[in-house]
Protein backbone atom coordinates (compact mmCIF):
# COMPACT_ATOMS: atom_id res chain seq x y z
CA UNK A 1 0.00 0.00 0.00
CA UNK A 2 0.78 3.41 -0.79
CA UNK A 3 1.25 6.22 1.96
CA UNK A 4 -2.45 7.21 0.87
CA UNK A 5 -4.05 4.17 1.02
CA UNK A 6 -3.91 3.32 -2.50
CA UNK A 7 -2.78 -0.43 -3.48
CA UNK A 8 0.85 -0.48 -4.58
CA UNK A 9 1.49 -1.18 -8.37
CA UNK A 10 1.09 -4.98 -9.17
CA UNK A 11 4.46 -6.66 -10.63
CA UNK A 12 2.85 -6.47 -14.10
CA UNK A 13 1.92 -2.96 -14.07
CA UNK A 14 5.29 -2.14 -13.39
CA UNK A 15 7.86 -0.86 -16.40
CA UNK A 16 9.69 -3.96 -18.52
CA UNK A 17 13.02 -2.67 -17.18
CA UNK A 18 11.74 -2.54 -13.51
CA UNK A 19 10.48 -5.69 -13.39
CA UNK A 20 13.69 -7.51 -14.70
CA UNK A 21 15.90 -5.84 -12.57
CA UNK A 22 13.24 -7.42 -9.42
CA UNK A 23 13.47 -10.48 -11.03
CA UNK A 24 17.18 -10.35 -11.39
CA UNK A 25 17.73 -9.27 -7.92
CA UNK A 26 15.73 -11.93 -5.88
CA UNK A 27 17.14 -14.58 -8.40
CA UNK A 28 20.89 -13.75 -7.61
CA UNK A 29 20.18 -13.54 -3.84
CA UNK A 30 18.76 -17.07 -4.78
CA UNK A 31 22.09 -18.29 -6.49
CA UNK A 32 24.13 -16.94 -3.87
CA UNK A 33 22.54 -18.61 -1.16
CA UNK A 34 21.37 -22.12 -2.30
CA UNK A 35 23.71 -22.33 -5.62
CA UNK A 36 23.18 -21.79 -9.27
CA UNK A 37 22.63 -25.07 -10.27
CA UNK A 38 20.41 -25.80 -7.03
CA UNK A 39 18.09 -23.18 -7.81
CA UNK A 40 15.21 -23.38 -9.93
CA UNK A 41 13.16 -21.71 -11.91
CA UNK A 42 10.50 -22.80 -9.95
CA UNK A 43 11.86 -21.53 -7.21
CA UNK A 44 12.56 -17.92 -8.91
CA UNK A 45 8.87 -17.48 -10.32
CA UNK A 46 7.65 -18.64 -6.59
CA UNK A 47 9.79 -16.06 -5.20
CA UNK A 48 9.08 -13.03 -7.81
CA UNK A 49 5.36 -13.71 -8.20
CA UNK A 50 6.19 -14.65 -12.05
CA UNK A 51 4.86 -17.44 -14.00
CA UNK A 52 7.10 -19.74 -15.88
CA UNK A 53 5.59 -18.52 -18.93
CA UNK A 54 6.58 -15.20 -18.00
CA UNK A 55 9.85 -16.03 -16.79
CA UNK A 56 11.00 -17.26 -20.19
CA UNK A 57 9.30 -14.22 -22.18
CA UNK A 58 12.35 -12.37 -20.28
CA UNK A 59 15.22 -15.21 -19.64
CA UNK A 60 15.76 -17.53 -22.14
CA UNK A 61 17.93 -19.56 -19.38
CA UNK A 62 19.02 -19.15 -15.81
CA UNK A 63 22.18 -18.48 -17.49
CA UNK A 64 20.74 -15.48 -19.33
CA UNK A 65 19.28 -14.33 -16.34
CA UNK A 66 23.12 -13.97 -15.10
CA UNK A 67 25.12 -13.27 -18.09
CA UNK A 68 21.79 -11.20 -20.16
CA UNK A 69 20.66 -11.84 -23.70
CA UNK A 70 23.76 -12.39 -25.23
CA UNK A 71 22.55 -12.37 -28.82
CA UNK A 72 21.83 -8.95 -28.35
CA UNK A 73 25.33 -8.02 -26.41
CA UNK A 74 27.18 -9.92 -29.09
CA UNK A 75 25.06 -7.17 -31.53
CA UNK A 76 25.45 -3.80 -29.48
CA UNK A 77 29.20 -4.73 -29.07
CA UNK A 78 29.82 -5.34 -32.56
CA UNK A 79 27.43 -2.13 -33.53
CA UNK A 80 29.50 -0.04 -30.36
CA UNK A 81 33.30 -0.90 -31.94
CA UNK A 82 32.12 -0.01 -35.59
CA UNK A 83 30.87 3.15 -34.50
CA UNK A 84 34.02 4.32 -32.73
CA UNK A 85 36.62 6.98 -34.08
CA UNK A 86 38.97 5.73 -37.13
CA UNK A 87 41.92 7.01 -35.41
CA UNK A 88 41.46 5.51 -32.49
CA UNK A 89 43.47 2.87 -32.06
CA UNK A 90 42.18 -1.00 -31.84
CA UNK A 91 42.81 -1.54 -27.81
CA UNK A 92 41.32 1.61 -27.03
CA UNK A 93 38.28 1.43 -29.55
CA UNK A 94 37.33 -1.99 -27.88
CA UNK A 95 37.80 -0.49 -24.51
CA UNK A 96 35.58 2.35 -25.27
CA UNK A 97 32.91 -0.05 -27.25
CA UNK A 98 33.05 -2.61 -24.24
CA UNK A 99 31.76 0.45 -21.62
CA UNK A 100 28.37 1.07 -23.69
CA UNK A 101 27.49 -2.79 -22.89
CA UNK A 102 24.27 -2.76 -20.64
CA UNK A 103 26.54 -5.23 -17.71
CA UNK A 104 28.80 -2.13 -17.77
CA UNK A 105 26.46 0.15 -15.78
CA UNK A 106 25.77 -2.86 -12.68
CA UNK A 107 26.18 -1.85 -9.41
CA UNK A 108 29.55 -2.79 -8.32
CA UNK A 109 27.89 -4.88 -5.20
CA UNK A 110 25.94 -6.60 -8.50
CA UNK A 111 28.66 -6.96 -10.84
CA UNK A 112 30.80 -8.60 -7.92
CA UNK A 113 27.81 -11.53 -7.19
CA UNK A 114 27.63 -11.95 -10.93
CA UNK A 115 31.51 -12.71 -11.06
CA UNK A 116 31.34 -14.80 -8.40
CA UNK A 117 28.93 -16.67 -9.69
CA UNK A 118 30.56 -17.13 -12.74
CA UNK A 119 33.79 -18.18 -11.50
CA UNK A 120 31.49 -20.88 -8.96
CA UNK A 121 29.27 -22.27 -11.27
CA UNK A 122 30.57 -24.67 -14.50
CA UNK A 123 27.09 -24.03 -16.32
CA UNK A 124 27.68 -20.27 -16.12
CA UNK A 125 31.28 -20.83 -16.77
CA UNK A 126 31.00 -22.81 -20.04
CA UNK A 127 27.88 -20.42 -20.87
CA UNK A 128 30.78 -17.21 -20.44
CA UNK A 129 33.06 -18.83 -22.24
CA UNK A 130 30.56 -19.20 -25.42
CA UNK A 131 29.74 -15.73 -25.08
CA UNK A 132 32.85 -14.65 -25.31
CA UNK A 133 33.33 -16.73 -28.33
CA UNK A 134 30.29 -15.31 -29.94
CA UNK A 135 31.89 -11.54 -29.23
CA UNK A 136 35.36 -13.00 -30.66
CA UNK A 137 33.36 -13.96 -33.75
CA UNK A 138 31.23 -11.01 -34.13
CA UNK A 139 34.51 -8.26 -32.94
CA UNK A 140 37.24 -9.83 -35.65
CA UNK A 141 35.55 -8.94 -39.03
CA UNK A 142 34.68 -5.44 -37.40
CA UNK A 143 37.81 -4.81 -36.01
CA UNK A 144 39.62 -5.99 -39.19
CA UNK A 145 37.82 -3.56 -41.53
CA UNK A 146 39.45 -1.03 -39.03
CA UNK A 147 42.66 -2.42 -39.29
CA UNK A 148 42.63 -2.46 -43.24
CA UNK A 149 41.55 1.53 -43.42
CA UNK A 150 44.67 1.88 -41.28
CA UNK A 151 47.50 4.22 -43.93
CA UNK A 152 50.46 1.38 -43.22
CA UNK A 153 47.56 -1.89 -42.95
CA UNK A 154 48.98 -4.80 -43.31
CA UNK A 155 47.87 -7.79 -45.53
CA UNK A 156 47.62 -9.63 -42.15
CA UNK A 157 44.72 -7.82 -40.88
CA UNK A 158 42.55 -10.66 -40.07
CA UNK A 159 45.47 -12.30 -38.28
CA UNK A 160 46.13 -9.09 -35.93
CA UNK A 161 42.18 -8.29 -35.61
CA UNK A 162 41.77 -11.94 -34.27
CA UNK A 163 44.84 -11.73 -32.29
CA UNK A 164 43.79 -8.45 -29.98
CA UNK A 165 40.02 -9.46 -29.83
CA UNK A 166 41.27 -12.69 -28.62
CA UNK A 167 43.96 -11.04 -26.45
CA UNK A 168 41.31 -8.31 -25.46
CA UNK A 169 38.11 -10.78 -24.08
CA UNK A 170 41.44 -13.33 -22.70
CA UNK A 171 42.04 -9.96 -20.60
CA UNK A 172 38.39 -9.09 -19.43
CA UNK A 173 37.88 -12.75 -18.31
CA UNK A 174 40.79 -12.97 -16.41
CA UNK A 175 40.65 -9.42 -14.74
CA UNK A 176 37.18 -10.62 -14.21
CA UNK A 177 37.78 -13.87 -12.20
CA UNK A 178 40.92 -12.06 -9.93
CA UNK A 179 37.98 -9.38 -9.13
CA UNK A 180 35.81 -11.98 -7.56
CA UNK A 181 38.87 -13.56 -6.68
CA UNK A 182 39.71 -10.37 -3.76
CA UNK A 183 36.22 -10.02 -3.26
CA UNK A 184 35.74 -6.65 -5.05
CA UNK A 185 39.02 -4.71 -4.09
CA UNK A 186 40.06 -2.21 -7.03
CA UNK A 187 37.53 -1.79 -9.73
CA UNK A 188 37.13 -4.17 -12.62
CA UNK A 189 38.63 -1.81 -15.12
CA UNK A 190 41.58 -0.80 -13.14
CA UNK A 191 42.31 -4.76 -13.22
CA UNK A 192 41.36 -4.77 -17.27
CA UNK A 193 43.86 -2.11 -17.47
CA UNK A 194 46.51 -3.67 -16.40
CA UNK A 195 46.11 -6.75 -18.12
CA UNK A 196 45.92 -5.38 -21.26
CA UNK A 197 48.98 -3.51 -20.53
CA UNK A 198 50.87 -6.68 -19.26
CA UNK A 199 49.80 -7.98 -22.78
CA UNK A 200 51.31 -5.43 -24.65
CA UNK A 201 54.71 -5.05 -22.68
Amino acid sequence: MTSHGTPTPGLWSRTRRAVHDEVVGTALDLFTNQGFEATTVDQIVAATGLSRTSFFRYFGSKEDLVLGDTTQTRLDFSAALRARPQEEGPWEALRAAALTLPGADLAPDRALTVAKLIRTSPALRARSLEKHQQWQDSLVPVLQERLAGEPNAAASSDLAARAVVAAALSCLQTATEVWAERDGRGTLGELYDQAIAAVRR
